[in-house]
């Protein structure tokens, strides 16, 4: 019984000797990486989740990656902090993690100049410290001669780029400086970085292209917009037979646009708006096979508008909005029928929108606005077979015609819908009835008549409805206070992606430019129409609303108290109608109110004091002769103030006792001169 005893307990020994041993050889990371992440951490003003500074084993924490070393120690390779809020400055320290091949601080909130020594990591590839504040110069004395992965972009480093970057770094292949204050010109040497294949320099200040940037054989992706590049684009970029990507737009660029796209045989992607270019289409670009999206919007280009859909067979992406194209829409732009964004706005064109338009199926956005265009009843007849289009764009055409008044018009997909400034006569479109997914309504500047429909409820996406300027009659439909996407604050809508800005005019003249269409801000404008009746009460369930204009009418009755429940409303504007009664105290509690105007209306009592109240203008309650307060006109007492006792009349005063006595005295004077006291005959006698 003893021997088996024994042996079990030699074993468990055995066991128990083993596992010690395997426990003191635990890898844990070196001990100078240990102190280089400590003394970064100390660096920051914030704390780094996941990391136990009394932990020996650095390779546990967040963020931290080590080799596959069998040495006793490992060593940090990898130290990946993206997104995690940090806030601070980058010490010296991290220089000591000198087997570090990637760094990414990016989306943080770091800020100061980066340490130099942060530049002699010999082993460094991977280098990403974007949409930061960090600031300074950058990659000065440069050692990182591993390096092939550099994004800073969207910070705030300034001065020219380093002309020794290629030297110290031969085999970088993406480089991203964009939205930075770099300055000045593209150092020459810049061609000398023969490995490059993203080079992204957008949202700078640098002025000249050098012409080594066209040696650069690998380059796939050149980023030069929002820039001060101005003159002739050279026909040398042709010499970039493996781009993919071209982006020039928001420069200076001027004159034509070089026919080189033969020999870019590779590009998919070409942007150049927002430029001075002028001239026709090259031959070569409306030929391109390999075109997806071609944006020239904003330019002075002219003639007509020619493409080989034929020969484009992947383009998807077609702006030429804004420019001075002549001649009527080609036909033969039906047969891109991969084509799913046209914009062909604020051009000299003509007639009407071609029938074979009706074989887009893959369209969604259609921006033809500004065109010239005839026959609006024609249009949206064709259109309506474009069973993917989402955005529809007619404004400024078809003027003085009259609004389609067919029901059945199927546009089961729309989300936004603008047809204003185009003076039509008829009522509202009641085609709309069902257009369920609908989010964003212009019909203003027209001369549309009639009731607005009650059925407005049934768009529970609807965020945006403009029908100024028109002659709509009625009361206000309650179905407009219903409206599901400016009452549920849970509601996420995502906007259709137009790619190309869309802009919004006001009645003052202001032009406002959206480049998404949901950062539009939620919107009622029923303003300059002829509607009647009151304000509903219910108007304060919109508490997404930010801008509500009931302006211009003839609305009657008081202003609910009820609006105070608007807690996101911006600008409210009911002036110029008929409403009575005092202003609510309660809208004082609409904090982000910045435009409030109730001018010209028959209201009476006190403005309201306090939170926005005390900003507005004089011009903003004009026009109401019972009002007072506030920078208007002070405020009335209804009964005279009651005087103070200082203040009071002492009948019986030092004054009053002065007059008695001089009034006695001047009576018995007169009285004895009269002889009324004593008679005449006995003051003689006794002379």
């Amino acid at each position: 019984m003893c021997f088996p005893n024994l042996l079990l307990v030699l074993i468990i020994l055995v066991f128990s000797f083993h596992s010690g041993i395997l426990r003191s050889q635990e890898l844990t990371c070196d001990s100078n990486d240990l102190i280089a992440l400590n003394g970064f951490s100390s660096c920051l003003a914030s704390e780094i989740a996941g990391w136990n500074s009394s932990s020996s084993d650095c390779c546990t924490w967040t963020g931290v990656t080590c080799d596959n070393s069998t040495t006793p120690s490992k060593r940090v390779v990898s130290l990946e902090l993206g997104s995690k809020r940090l806030s601070g400055t980058i010490c010296d320290s991290l220089s000591g993690l000198d087997q570090l091949r990637t760094l990414n601080l990016s989306h943080n909130l770091l800020r100061g100049s980066l340490p130099t020594k942060l530049f002699h990591l010999q082993k460094l590839e991977v280098l990403d410290l974007s949409d930061n504040y960090l600031a300074g110069s950058f990659l000065e004395e440069n050692h990182l001669s591993s390096l092939w992965y550099v994004n800073i972009s969207k910070n705030s480093f300034f001065g020219p780029i380093d002309e020794n970057l290629c030297n110290s770094s031969p085999n970088i292949q993406y480089l991203d400086l964009s939205f930075n204050n770099f300055f000045g010109e593209i150092p020459t040497v810049l061609g000398n970085c023969n490995s490059l294949q993203h080079l992204i320099l957008s949202g700078n200040g640098f002025r000249s292209l050098p012409k080594s940037i066209f040696q650069l054989q690998h380059l796939t992706v050149l980023h030069l917009e929002n820039n001060s590049f101005s003159g002739p684009l050279s026909d040398e970029i042709g010499k970039l037979s493996n781009l993919v990507e071209l982006d020039i737009s928001s420069n200076s660029f001027t004159g034509l646009l070089p026919d080189v796209f033969g020999r870019l045989g590779k590009l998919e992607q070409f942007s150049a708006s927002s430029n001075n270019f002028t001239g026709l289409l090259p031959v070569s670009m409306v030929n391109s096979p390999s075109l997806t999206k071609l944006d020239l919007h904003n330019n002075s280009l002219n003639g007509p508008i020619k493409f080989n859909c034929s020969a484009m067979t992947r383009l998807t992406s077609l702006h030429l909005g804004s420019n001075n194209f002549v001649g009527p829409i080609l036909h033969s732009l039906s047969s891109c029928k991969s084509l799913s964004v046209l914009n062909l706005g604020h051009n000299n064109l003509q007639g009407q929108i071609p029938y074979n338009f009706k074989n887009l199926e893959a369209l969604t956005v259609l921006s033809l606005s500004r065109t010239n265009l005839v026959n609006l009843s024609s249009a949206l007849e064709i259109l309506q077979y474009c069973k993917n289009l989402t955005v529809l764009i007619l404004s400024e055409n078809f003027q003085e015609e009259q609004m389609p008044s067919d029901v059945n018009l199927q546009f089961g997909s729309l989300k936004l819908l603008s047809i204003a400034y185009c003076e039509l006569r008829g009522s509202f479109p009641l085609w709309l009835r069902g257009r369920e997914k609908l989010q964003f309504l212009d019909l203003s500047r027209n001369h549309l008549s009639g009731t607005i429909p009650m059925w407005f409820n049934r768009f529970k996406y609807l965020f945006y409805v403009d029908l100024s300027n028109n002659s709509f009659t009625g009361e206000i439909p309650k179905g407009l206070t219903e409206l599901q996407g400016l009452i549920d604050m849970n509601i996420s809508l995502e906007g259709p992606n137009l790619g190309f800005p869309l802009f919004r005019t006001t009645t003052n003249g202001a032009t406002f430019r959206y480049n998404k269409v949901w950062s539009f801000p939620p919107t009622l404008d029923l303003s300059y129409n002829m509607l009647s009746g009151s304000i509903l009460p219910s108007f304060g369930n919109l508490r997404r609303l930010h801008v509500l204009n009931l302006n211009d009418n003839h609305l009657t009755g008081s202003i609910p108290a009820s609006l105070s429940g608007m807690k996101s409303l911006e600008i409210l504007d009911v002036s110029h109608n008929k409403l009575s009664g005092e202003i609510p105290d309660s809208l004082v509690q609409l904090s982000f109110l910045s435009k409030f105007s109730v001018a010209y209306n028959e209201l009476y009592g006190e403005i309201p004091t306090g939170g926005q109240f005390l900003t507005f203008p004089y011009s903003s309650f004009e026009g109401n002769n019972g009002l007072c307060g506030g920078s208007y006109t002070p405020c009335q007492p209804e009964h005279a103030p009651i005087q103070s006792s200082d203040e009071q009349m002492t009948i019986f005063g030092s004054q009053f006792g002065y007059g008695v006595l001089t009034g006695f005295f001047l009576t018995i004077a007169i009285c004895f001169m009269s002889g009324w006291i004593l008679p005449r005959q006995i003051a003689t006698s006794s002379n």
